[in-house]
């Protein structure tokens, strides 16, 4: 198990890498452009010019989690520093079990499950990101109409 010094060390490098530019770019339009109600959604989504983005975002999202199901970081100390995991999970989760079919990739976002539902009250916690993001995403997409 990781000491407090040693998992905070590896959060501040896990969030170091988030400010990467590509990466930073995909996670804008993860969070912010992709919107799946449906699991055609999700297809649509990753069978086009994004797929590169989706791949990015879910598979940087899973090596950092597999940092605490391994035990180099505290399951805890990682959730509080990085809160934007549940949104990523949220937007897959409805999914994940046809992704993982599909794929016939079973262990597919494994970590990140793992690490969010390890949270107390995740489900809730999921559902209310899930829903924040979607208001987001329909407010942008309002003022865009009215403004252009």
């Amino acid at each position: 198990m990781a000491t407090p010094f040693e998992s905070a060390q590896l959060n501040l490098q896990l969030f170091d890498l988030r400010r990467e530019h590509v990466l930073r770019e995909a996670r804008s339009w993860f969070l912010f452009e992709f919107d799946p109600y449906s699991f055609a959604d999700v297809v649509s989504a990753i069978s086009g010019e994004r797929n590169p983005s989706f791949r990015m975002v879910v598979g940087y999202w899973d090596m950092a989690a597999s940092m605490v199901t391994t035990g180099a970081i505290d399951g805890d100390a990682f959730r509080a520093a990085h809160g934007e995991i549940f949104a990523t999970f949220g937007k897959i989760q409805p999914f994940l079990a046809e992704m993982r079919s599909l794929t016939g990739e079973p262990e597919f976002c494994k970590h990140i499950e793992a690490v969010v539902m390890a949270a107390p009250d995740a489900d809730a916690t999921l559902t209310r990101r899930r829903e924040a993001i979607r208001a987001g995403i329909r407010a942008r997409k309002q003022h865009s109409e009215t403004a252009g």
